[in-house]
């Protein structure tokens, strides 16, 4: 596959440019070989095909690192040659004084340079953050092979925040040490929990006479069974709190566990139970209609 120099066909002499720059340099360009203004010219139009080109790539970072890589090696390989090629005249008209500087630029060539960070992001549910896990992830290298790699979860970790792998980012060039690997844990909620920060919020779901005439329920944390007070009278929708049984804070506490009221009608009645809310039906003066 042909090499193209991107930089070379948008008119710029080194990689060491900003994006605010590769654009004002893709419009020159585009505009001077524009087909409008190059009517009938076979080879403006093949390059205006080479301009774009080179701005679909340098334009966005991502791609624009890769080809780095690419055009940094080959025009270090350029940059040598030409050095060993020019050394003769080099030594004949300015003497050791230029030959010094050109061993300092080698040397800079030469000098390590740390390998990229990486990042990347995986789920886990909130049982799996609460209580701590390790989780197999798989990634595809630079040279285009897999890895796993073992990411232990710690107990109580924050929905966002980034587990450290050092040294397992993208390699180091000329010795230098690799970058690391970033991943970001993303906590989901689950059918029975939600998490908000530290708390945690779930339904708790009660009978009509339980509403009515208030009762203790017990109720499912994420780690044990507790006892929750209903007070008489409560409506569906309200929310009750109970400290100290949601999720870690990471200080050795706890949020709050906050339950919101569902109250449920039964969808099939026995005879006495029918019997008794028609009776209740005849004799109760509420009427919600009406408050």
């Amino acid at each position: 596959m042909v090499f193209k120099d991107y930089y070379k066909i948008l008119g710029l002499e080194t990689s060491r440019v900003s994006i605010d720059e590769i654009k004002n340099a893709y419009r020159n360009a585009a505009k001077k070989y524009h087909p409008d203004v190059n009517i009938g010219d076979s080879l403006a139009e093949e390059r205006i095909k080479d301009i774009n080109e080179a701005y679909r790539i340098l334009s966005v970072p991502s791609s624009k690192r890769k080809y780095d890589r690419i055009w940094n090696s080959r025009n270090l390989v350029n940059r040598k040659f030409n050095i060993k090629g020019k050394d003769s005249i080099i030594k004949m008209f300015f003497g050791n004084i230029k030959q010094k500087n050109m061993e300092t630029v080698d040397k800079k060539e030469k000098e390590p340079l740390r390998g990229e960070n990486v990042e990347t992001e995986i789920n886990a549910t909130i049982y799996e953050a609460f209580y701590g896990l390790d989780k197999k992830i798989s990634l595809r290298t630079v040279e285009g092979n897999m890895k796993t790699f073992t990411v232990t979860v710690p107990q109580g970790i924050r929905d966002g925040e980034k587990i450290r792998l050092i040294g397992q980012g993208k390699p180091g060039i000329n010795g230098a040490k690799n970058g690391d690997l970033f991943i970001r844990i993303n906590i989901k909620d689950d059918k029975k929990f939600k998490i908000q920060g530290c708390d945690l919020y779930t339904d708790l779901c009660i009978t009509p006479w339980e509403a009515a005439l208030g009762t203790r329920v017990n109720i499912q944390s994420i780690d044990e069974e507790t006892k929750v007070y209903i007070p008489q009278g409560i409506e569906s929708g309200e929310k009750i709190r109970i400290p100290g049984k949601g999720y870690k804070d990471g200080k050795g506490s706890r949020g709050d566990l906050v339950a919101e009221i569902k109250i449920m009608v039964p969808k099939k009645l026995t005879n006495e139970e029918k019997k008794i809310f028609e009776q209740l039906n005849t004799i109760s003066t509420f009427n919600p209609r009406n408050q």
